[in-house]
């Protein structure tokens, strides 16, 4: 570890009092994650696998179930996790074994592309999701503990906004190609999931490299429900973080009010506002959420709510330019990262030291469930029409932000 490096690790997080071995982690957090953000980007269930599922001729009825199968099979399994990762002395390889499980699935779904079609290539690909996202789930319920344990309080958020902006410009390029550079048709899709695969592993190399101390809490229980019971902040939260789930249900009713002559155009415009978004927002929105992740909750919600609410204006008005709705989507994405940033900084600058993976993995658990009770209220409204569900969903952003004011400050 040169001083050079740990310099620049000073400088993106924004930090003086920087030692070697955090400086060594906090890089090798960056890289990961950059990895595993970029493959996230090319291998979206809102966005590119509804598309590929359309090109594949995948029933709407599994289409719409990618999303949820991800979102919700990520979360919903953690707290059966969370007994045998507090038992490892080095959490790293709960990680690093999630990665892997999902650059796996990941390369499936390219063969299910590649070999089948309909209803045969839908099964598969949901197939794949479902392992896909407990190999998410593993990262997401570990993450939180070894951040905590490897990156200080106040560049937490730093760590993965740089994460966040770095990994948007390989987005934007693909993106770009989308729109301007390839072919119309699923080949250039299945090569950038391809790619993805190679990254989670990638990522998962480069991990496993992280200077992890042991673990303090191996003896906890296995199932800790105490945290919901005595701990009025964390009930805030989750109910916060459940409303403002809304964020993540949101986009694919962007997808279906967006005109196009090209299919695979209108995908790449939309990729480009989503990218786009990560790009100009995750340092910022990381940086203000080593200031307070509170107000980044608050005012996440609200840019939610009004974007939802102009595409609505846009639908009902008639406004049918091809860059209204990939341009309000820009406008919900950045606070849908927003969100991502506030809360994953708040959960682990709220838990206390020796229970951060129990705080972790209930409330992800917990907030699976919420997703999946919203995202039937989605549904049910979509059955009226994309307009009903947006409009809904723009109120329990609302919502969200105001739960978030009553959230104390865990920063300071």
């Amino acid at each position: 570890m040169t001083d050079d490096t740990t310099r620049i690790f000073a400088q993106l997080a924004g930090a003086e009092d920087v030692d070697r071995r955090e400086a060594h982690n906090g890089l090798r957090h960056m890289v990961s994650l950059s990895m595993t953000k970029i493959a996230d980007g090319l291998i979206d269930p809102k966005l590119v696998l509804s598309w590929l599922g359309g090109a594949l001729g995948v029933p709407a009825a599994i289409t719409g179930a990618f999303v949820p199968i991800r979102e919700a099979g990520a979360l919903l399994p953690q707290i059966l996790m969370a007994g045998r990762l507090r038992a490892m002395a080095q959490r790293k390889w709960f990680w690093v074994a999630g990665s892997v499980v999902q650059g796996i699935m990941a390369a499936l779904i390219v063969l299910a592309a590649l070999t089948l079609s309909g209803m045969a290539a839908g099964l598969a690909m949901a197939a794949a999701l479902v392992v896909f996202s407990i190999g998410r789930a593993a990262c997401s319920v570990s993450y939180k503990d070894i951040q905590g344990k490897t990156v200080a309080k106040t560049r937490r958020g730093a760590v993965t906004g740089v994460a966040g902006s770095a990994s948007s410009l390989a987005v934007l390029v693909f993106a770009g190609l989308l729109i301007f550079g390839i072919g119309q048709d699923v080949g250039p899709v299945v090569i950038a999931i391809a790619l993805a695969a190679a990254l989670w592993l990638g990522a998962a190399a480069v991990f496993s490299t992280l200077d992890e101390p042991e673990s303090a809490d191996r003896d906890a229980p296995a199932f800790d429900l105490s945290p919901l019971k005595r701990d009025p902040q964390f009930r805030r939260f989750i109910a916060t973080r459940g409303a403002l789930t809304v964020t993540a249900l949101a986009p694919p009713y962007f997808v279906l009010l967006t005109p196009g002559e090209s299919a695979l155009q209108g995908l790449g415009a939309l990729v480009l506002a989503s990218s786009a978004a990560s790009f100009v927002s995750s340092y910022v929105w990381g940086r203000f959420a080593d200031r307070s992740s509170r107000w980044v909750l608050v005012l996440s919600g609200v840019v939610a709510a009004v974007f939802m609410g102009l595409a609505v204006g846009a639908s009902v008005t008639g406004l049918q330019a091809a860059w209204v709705i990939p341009a309000l989507l820009f406008g919900l994405m950045i606070a849908y990262h927003g969100v991502r940033q506030g809360r994953s900084t708040y959960l682990v600058d709220m838990a206390p030291e020796d229970a951060r993976s129990s705080y972790a993995a209930l409330a992800n658990t917990l907030i699976g469930t919420l997703l999946l009770l919203t995202g039937a209220v989605g549904g049910a409204l979509a059955v009226i029409g994309p307009v009903a569900a947006l409009t809904g969903f723009a109120v329990l952003a609302i919502l969200g932000a105001g739960l978030a004011l009553g959230l104390d400050e865990v920063e300071r």
